[in-house]
C-alpha cells in the first residue's frame, strides 16, 4: 500500500484553493460569483516589463539554466532598488538571492534555518503559510496576537521569558496581509532590539511594500542601524508589478542567512526563467510609476467599499496599505457564518478571518481585486441582505 507522509497528512487543504474549489461549483450552477477572497491582481503587468520579458524569452542564450542564487542583472536591480528606496546598501553577491516568488522563499526559509522542535514567532491574525511552512520544517509556531486596540502591532513586552528562550525565529509582515495594517520604522526598531537581545532571527515579509496610499511609504527593517547582522527581508514583484504568475521574488539581509537558503535551494530547484528574472530587473529598475497608477485605483476602491460597508453595518477602517480590507463581521454572526452567508446568498466570496488563525475570529478579509463596477454589484447584493436589520 503507497503510504503518505505524516507531515503532509496533518497538512490541511490551503485555505484559497478550497475557495477556489466552492467558486468552481457555484459557477457550474450558473452562479455569478464575485471573487473577494484570494488576494490575486487583477491589474496587467506594465507594458514594459512584459515587452523586455518577449525580448529576452526570444534569446537563446536565456533558456539556459540561470546561476542558481538568480542572474546578475536581478541581483544587481535589487540592490539598487533598495539603495534608491531605503537608502540600504546591499552586496548582489552575498546579500541578495532570487526567489521562485516570496512565498517558496519564506517556506525554504524555515528549512533552512530550524531544527525539529525549534519554535517560530508567527502573527495571529497572519498569513497561513508561516504557520503551514513551519510545521513542514518540524517547527513549532508560537502565535503572536495582534489586536485592533493596539494597532496590531506586536506587544514584545508581554511575550513569556520561556518562549523568549524557545523561540528561534521571529515573522512580521507589514504593510499586513490579511490586517492591512502598517507601520512606521520604530516598530521595526523594537522588533530588532527584541531579536537582538534574544538571539533570534527576524525576518519581514515585505510583499505589500510597494502597495501603499496617502503618501504613505512603508519601512524596511534593512533600515534599522545592523539590522543584516540579525535580520531577513522579503520582497515580491507578484503585487506591485501584478507579476503574480510570474512568480519572481528575492530575499535581503544577513549573507550567512541568504547562504544557508541558497544552499538549500540549489539542492531544490534551479532558480526562475532568466527572461523572467531580466524583465523584474526592468520593473525594480524604473520610475515605479506604474506602481503609483496602480495604487491609485486600489485606493479608489477602498475608499468606495470603505464607505459602503460601514453604511451597512460592517465595521472596518481605511487601510494605508496592501489590497486588503479587515471588517468586522455584524452582530450575530462568527466569521465562518457571515462568510457562508455572503457566498450562499449573495454569490460573494470572502475569507473568514479564522483562516489567519484564531484572533481572526469576529473578522473577514475583503480582497480589493475587482473593477469599481463589480464593487458597486457587491455592494447592491449586501444591501439586499439587509444586514442591519438581521443583526438587530
Amino acid at each position: 500500500m503507497i503510504t503518505i507522509a505524516d507531515r503532509v497528512k496533518s497538512l490541511p487543504a490551503y485555505v484559497f484553493s478550497e475557495f477556489q474549489r466552492k467558486k468552481a461549483e457555484l459557477e457550474k450552477e450558473g452562479v455569478d460569483v464575485i471573487d473577494l477572497g484570494i488576494g490575486a491582481p487583477d491589474l496587467p503587468t506594465p507594458d514594459f516589463v512584459y515587452e523586455r520579458l518577449v525580448l529576452e524569452a526570444k534569446n537563446p542564450d536565456n533558456h539556459r539554466y540561470s546561476p542558481y542564487s538568480g542572474c546578475s542583472e536581478f541581483k544587481e536591480a535589487v540592490a539598487e532598488f533598495y539603495k534608491k528606496q531605503y537608502a540600504v546598501d546591499l552586496d548582489p553577491d552575498t546579500e541578495v538571492l532570487a526567489l521562485i516568488g516570496s512565498k517558496e522563499g519564506i517556506v525554504n526559509l524555515f528549512q533552512a534555518v530550524l531544527n525539529p522542535g525549534d519554535a517560530v514567532f508567527v502573527p495571529d491574525p497572519g498569513y497561513p503559510v508561516y504557520q503551514k511552512g513551519v510545521l513542514l520544517a518540524g517547527g513549532e509556531s508560537i502565535l503572536l496576537p495582534l489586536n485592533e486596540e493596539k494597532g496590531y502591532i506586536p506587544e514584545f513586552g508581554r511575550i513569556s521569558k520561556r518562549n523568549k528562550q524557545r523561540a528561534k525565529l521571529l515573522m512580521l509582515n507589514y504593510p499586513s496581509n490579511p490586517l492591512g495594517a502598517t507601520v512606521e520604522l520604530n516598530t521595526f526598531r523594537e522588533a530588532a532590539t527584541f531579536s537582538k537581545n534574544n538571539k533570534i532571527l527576524l525576518a519581514s515579509d515585505a510583499a505589500y511594500n510597494l502597495i501603499t496610499f496617502d503618501g504613505y511609504k512603508a519601512p524596511s527593517v534593512l533600515q534599522v542601524p545592523d539590522a543584516k547582522d540579525y535580520a531577513v527581508e522579503f520582497g515580491s514583484l507578484s503585487k506591485s508589478f501584478n507579476m503574480a504568475g510570474w512568480r519572481i521574488g528575492y530575499v535581503v539581509g544577513n549573507k550567512h542567512v541568504i547562504q544557508a537558503l541558497a544552499t538549500l535551494k540549489s539542492n531544490i530547484d534551479s532558480s526562475q526563467f532568466l527572461a523572467v528574472q531580466k524583465a523584474a530587473a526592468t520593473a525594480l529598475k524604473s520610475d515605479l510609476f506604474a506602481v503609483k497608477e496602480h495604487n491609485a485605483i486600489y485606493q479608489e476602491r477602498m475608499e468606495k467599499l470603505y464607505t459602503a460597508l460601514n453604511e451597512l453595518g460592517i465595521s472596518t477602517e481605511k487601510t494605508r496599505g496592501t489590497i486588503f480590507l479587515w471588517a468586522k463581521v455584524p452582530t450575530g454572526f462568527t466569521a465562518n457564518s457571515f462568510a457562508n452567508k455572503l457566498l450562499e446568498e449573495a454569490g460573494v466570496i470572502v475569507t473568514p478571518g479564522t483562516a489567519f488563525g484564531p484572533s481572526g475570529e469576529g473578522y473577514i478579509r475583503i480582497a480589493l481585486t475587482v473593477s469599481k463596477e463589480r464593487l458597486d454589484e457587491v455592494v447592491r447584493r449586501l444591501r439586499e441582505l439587509r444586514l442591519k436589520e438581521e443583526s438587530w
